[in-house]
């Protein structure tokens, strides 16, 4: 039996564009997400961790 991928979408880092499942190596991509939207806001989404971990006591040493 075949996974079903087809509610996978994910943000190519190689092309900066959202693609389905069939798309460039995992390597070069986020995801997955659970739509094409989603999807798009993948680097936003990074971003918005990044700046909550780098705020966050819990992580930060002095």
């Amino acid at each position: 039996m075949a996974d079903d991928h087809s509610n996978e979408w994910y943000y190519c880092l190689k092309h900066h564009k959202v693609e389905p499942y069939e798309g460039d190596k995992a390597a070069d991509r986020l995801g997955p997400y659970s739509s094409p939207e989603e999807a798009a806001r993948a680097l936003e989404k990074v971003q918005e961790r990044n700046e909550s971990w780098d705020n966050d006591p819990n992580w930060n040493d002095d």
